[in-house]
This record gives C-alpha cells, structure tokens and sequence, in this order.
C-alpha cells in the first residue's frame, strides 16, 4: 500500500504486544504485524521497509537471526531490539550483531517513538550512503568520459549492460576519440573489476616481438631470452585483456589469437606446454575492419569472434554539444600548466566558437593537445582566439583577399553547409526508420542504392540506428 508515512515491522510472537504497538504506532507509522522472525523475512521480500522492531526470543526464527538477516541483505534498514530477558550479555551480542538499540520490557512508549524517531533518521543516512555507493560505482569506470551527447550517452548504457557478461568487445573509433578509457570502463563495471587490466598495442611493437609480448617465451627460445617470461595473456588471467589496434596485427598472430579465443589456451613462444586463460578480450580499431577482411588484411572468422559486441565511438566533430564541456573540464584538468593566474580560468566566446567549429581531425585527444598548450600562455586568466593554432583561428573565419580566393571560400563553405545537412538528413531518417535502409529509401523518395552511397560516404554505422 502506498503511504507517505514510513513503514515498520514489528516482529514479536505475543499477540497482546503486537496489538499495543500497532493501535500506538499506527498514527504516526505504518505498520506491519508478523508473529516471527520467519514470517517477518518473508514480508521484507516484497514491502519496502524503513524499520524493523523484533522480540528477541520467537519461535522458528528468533529476534537475532533476523538481525543478522536484515543486516546481509538489507543493511539500511535499522533494527531494534525488545525483549524482556534484559541480560548483559543478549544486549552486548546484539548490539555486536548491528542492532541499532535494545528495549527491554515492559515498554516505555515515549521511549520508544524517540527511539524511532531517532532510528528512522539513521536510516534515511544510510540509505543514502547505499545509494551514492552504487552510484559512483555505476559512474566510476567513465569518470573521464565526459559526455552530453545522445549518442554517446546510450553507448555507456550499452558498455555498462556488456561489462556484465563475458561477451568479447570489439571497440571502433578514429584516433583520440577514447577507445581505451572506454575499455578500462567495461573492465571497471564487470565483475572482473578487482582483477587486472592489462593493455596492449598491437602497432606499436615490432613484429618480431609482438608473438612473445602476447603469449610469453621460454628460456632459451630465441637470442636474448634468457629467462622465462610470461606475455599479456597470463597477466591478464581473471581480468581484462585490452587489445589495442587490433588491425595492425600480422596475419600469422591473427591465427594464433583466434585459436586460443576458441580453446582458451597458448603456449609461449619457445614451450610445449599448454597454458589455459581466463582473460576477457576487449579489441580496439581506428580501422575499418570489414574492408580489411575484404582486402585480405584482416581474418574473417577472426574479425566475427572478436566482434561479438561492436561498440562504436563517434568523432567529436558529431557530438559537437560536448566541446564546451570537455573544454571546461580539461582546463580544469590542466590549469597547474597556467603559472600566471591564480584564480579561476576562462576561455572567451570568441575562443569557444572557433573551436566549436573547428572539424577535430584527432578528436578529444587534439582538443586536449589544444587546452594545454593555451594554458600555458594564457594571461589574466583567459584563453582568447590569439592563443589557438592557426589552422583553428583561420579555418572558419578565413577573410579572402583575391576574387579567385572568394569564389574558392564560397565553394568550401557551401559545400560544408550541403554536407552538414546531407548528414543531419541521414541520421534523422535512419533514426525514424531503425535503420531500415528500405523504409528509409521508400520515406525519402531516394531509391535503395543512393541511401546505401550515403550512409557510405559519411561512415555512419546502420546497426547504432537498430
């Protein structure tokens, strides 16, 4: 039943009790009878609760056991004691046990509605403790994902539904858009998250190593092994296991990673002897992978076993309402660069603008790059248009001084403007439509084959519209 009133369960095998605490209590409480500690558990199943009184001494479940039952499943709801065998040490015990007080009998109802009061409100305090704890929890793992964006936003949601399960994560995004904090995200939300995170990337190390970082050597496998080692996989065992770069990987690797995502088990560079993994793979490309299946680059059985999920990170130049956030947050980040202003640090309208505008071919990596190299030249506390590179200060504001230059600008800007709104187009019909390349041809008057060209030419990926 609803109420505005908090709710108590009064748990106490005495009748007679039960009916004074109720016909005493219920003006001011709403309050629910059970004759045990069994019968009172069996409510907390499906009413919410705000406090718990219990006799200490019932039959089939005692006041006790209770206490300690509500203290593992519901550790915000206060628990107090009443009993009329009023020893040290049964007291002692339950304050031990989490009680938050002890009644003796007979009951003082003065007392008691303090005592009430009182517990309600240490409660209500605890109850939210839970509830911040589950919050920063649900929010920690993408504490530098700074987002408002829609999109963006629904990729969390859909990382934080993922990290749940052991499902293989294959990352998409163009360089600095964040693929590896959104990686270190799915490893934070998933129940791997005491276990280690280990990372590595698959174009920045020489070909000829890359096998022994991956799967570990043995003494003695190759000139300058001179110990035993163990390779990204061991260390990753009961973690994460974060594959950066992916594409880069030589097809003779993409053999052997295939094989032990299958079977869970390598051997080391060197070895005979089969050693079995409990890693969670999360991969990460700024290619396009398909293409490099088709080109021969990439293994397809490979690409489908990696890509069990596909999380897709847009470039920042189509999320455009998270600049000024990101902007604000990185000056903040980064303002111990500025040594010429103690207080507080501004960026102009002007500023804002321009970066605003500005396409961000290296995404929030560059806009980062950007923040901090302006910090340090700030004066008085503001990043004005002066201090941004030029290609940013010039781009959009560009004056022509020729006629051959003012026909060139008139022809850049109309064709930005038809891009923009060819893109706006697409994604709002794909939106309306699911994704369904057919209804959104038949809705838009174009046929199937120009829709198809479309979504090519501005690589939008039709399953983020399913």
């Amino acid at each position: 039943m609803q109420t505005s009133k908090p709710t108590i369960l009064i748990a106490e095998d005495e009748a007679k009790i039960r009916k004074i605490l109720k016909i005493n209590l219920q003006n001011r409480y709403n309050i629910i009878l059970a004759e045990n500690g069994q019968e009172a558990k069996e409510y907390l199943q499906h009413e919410p609760v705000q406090l718990i009184l219990t006799d200490l001494k019932m039959p089939e479940m005692s006041g006790m056991e209770l206490l300690r039952y509500v203290n593992e499943a519901f550790p915000y709801i206060p628990v107090i004691i009443i009993t009329a065998f009023g020893t040290v040490e049964s007291a002692v015990e339950a304050m031990k046990a989490g009680a938050y007080d002890y009644i003796l009998k007979p009951i003082k109802l003065a007392e008691l509605e303090t005592t009430i009061e009182k517990a309600l409100k240490y409660g209500s305090l605890l109850e939210e403790n839970v509830q911040l704890k589950k919050k920063l929890k649900e929010y920690e793992g993408t504490s530098e994902i700074i987002t408002v964006n829609p999109r963006m936003l629904a990729l969390l949601e859909t990382a934080r539904q993922v990290a749940q399960t052991p499902a293989t994560v294959l990352i998409q995004g163009e360089s600095g858009t964040g693929k590896l904090l959104l990686a270190r995200a799915l490893h934070r939300f998933s129940p791997r998250a005491d276990g280690p995170f280990v990372e590595i990337n698959c174009g920045a190390i020489p070909r000829e190593l890359l096998e022994s970082e991956l799967f570990g050597h043995e003494k003695g496998a190759f000139t300058g092994a001179v110990q035993s080692k163990k390779g990204k996989f061991e260390l990753a065992d009961q973690g994460t296991l974060f594959l950066d770069e992916i594409g880069e990987l030589p097809l003779e690797l993409q053999v052997k990673l295939l094989h032990v995502l299958e079977n869970q088990r390598f051997t080391r560079v060197g070895g005979t002897e089969f050693i079995t993994t409990n890693a969670r793979i999360i991969a990460a490309t700024n290619r396009n992978l398909q293409e490099e299946v088709q080109n021969g680059h990439f293994r397809q059985d490979l690409y489908y076993r990696l890509r069990v999920v596909l999380l897709e990170i847009p470039p920042l130049r189509e999320r455009k309402e998270d600049i000024p956030i990101l902007v604000n947050h990185f000056i903040q980040k980064h303002r111990a660069l500025n040594l010429q202003t103690k207080g507080e640090i501004q960026i102009s309208e002007q500023a804002m603008q321009l970066l605003q505008q500005y396409p961000w071919p290296g995404n929030v990596r560059e806009l980062e790059n950007i923040i901090q190299q302006t910090l340090i030249f700030a004066k008085d506390g503001k990043i004005v248009p002066e201090l941004l590179p030029p290609e940013i200060r010039e781009g959009e504001f560009r004056i022509p001084r020729t006629k051959e230059e003012l026909k060139a600008e008139r022809v850049r800007r109309t064709e930005a403007i038809i891009q923009d709104l060819e893109y706006q187009f697409l994604k709002h019909l794909l939106t309306e439509t699911k994704g369904n390349i057919s209804k959104a041809a038949e809705r838009s008057g174009y046929d199937r084959r120009q829709i198809q060209n479309l979504i090519k030419k501005y690589h939008i990926n039709v399953e983020n519209f399913k």
